[in-house]
């Protein structure tokens, strides 16, 4: 990855499409994969997109140079995700598509991201969210900047930059049970943060006609120099190799007031190791 650029800073944000939270999740076909029919922008990338507007906005915004680029990978559906960073206000899109990106897993998925960046490339920054909302591993933050050697801050809930003739260094807090860390590091960086760093905002009426005149790039595997084996199926390391319904919920139980039922709660209660 090349160095920060001096004449405005290019930010990448990694958004992915994933089953709405709102509807049970299911795993189907032969190869076990998520049924993605019910899927939306993560909600846990909107953070980190109102983390690379917010920043760009405190250093001069467009104007000044700066780029914020929505990336991700997936089938057909998958550029909704891009769609929607586009109309909140991400500058332009870019979304990898592949039959043979299908089954990857997160080694899988972060070597393609990587080769996606650096085929777009340079950034000055790449912002991730802290997790996926469908795989939940927090895995591929840590590996894509190990792929493309950058320093990594990963839970951040607070991001700083500050710019000394033309070098940025970037300040971030990660906040533990306890007590807080305070990290910096040097652009070009790779951060993902956690959803208590903003507020993200909703893409409004202007910002959903604008972006239908923004570039949206689609690109396949080829087009990034990976051969189909690497990835998917074949290049993940893990596999799903069964999966079955969740078992119902059982009932629960009921305490009628009879005058004891304070103390039969009480009982309940330390019997499950609660008090």
């Amino acid at each position: 990855m090349d160095e920060a650029t001096a004449d405005g800073l290019r930010i990448a944000v990694l958004v992915k499409h994933v089953p709405d939270a709102q509807f049970d999740r299911h795993i189907g076909g032969d190869d076990l994969t998520t049924v993605r029919s019910e899927s939306i922008l993560s909600e846990l990338d909107e953070y980190a997109l109102e983390a690379a507007l917010q920043i760009v906005e405190a250093h001069g915004g467009a104007a000044a140079g700066h780029r914020v680029t929505a990336l991700t990978m997936g089938p057909a559906p998958a550029v909704n995700a891009v769609k929607k960073s586009l109309q909140i206000g991400a500058d332009d899109g870019v979304h990898l598509i592949d039959e043979a990106l299908r089954g990857s897993d997160a080694a899988a998925s972060s070597k393609a991201l990587a080769a996606l960046l650096r085929h777009v490339g340079p950034f000055d920054l790449i912002l991730t969210g802290m997790a996926s909302t469908d795989g939940e591993t927090s895995l591929v933050p840590a590996q894509l900047a190990e792929r493309l050697e950058l320093p990594q801050v990963t839970f951040a809930a607070s991001i700083e930059l500050t710019n000394d003739d033309g070098s940025w260094t970037l300040a971030a807090r990660r906040d533990n049970d306890s007590f807080a860390e305070n990290i910096e590091a040097t652009l070009p960086a790779l951060v993902s943060v956690t959803d208590q760093i903003n507020e993200p905002r909703y893409p409004n009426f202007k910002g959903i006609m604008a972006a239908k005149k923004k570039q949206l790039q689609v690109l396949t595997l080829a087009d990034i120099g990976l051969q189909p084996d690497e990835v998917g199926f074949a290049g993940s390391w893990t596999r799903v190799e069964a999966a079955s319904p969740r078992p119902p919920r059982s009932q629960g139980i009921i305490i009628t007031d009879e005058g004891d039922a304070g103390i039969r709660l009480v009982d309940f209660l330390a019997g499950q190791k609660l008090l």
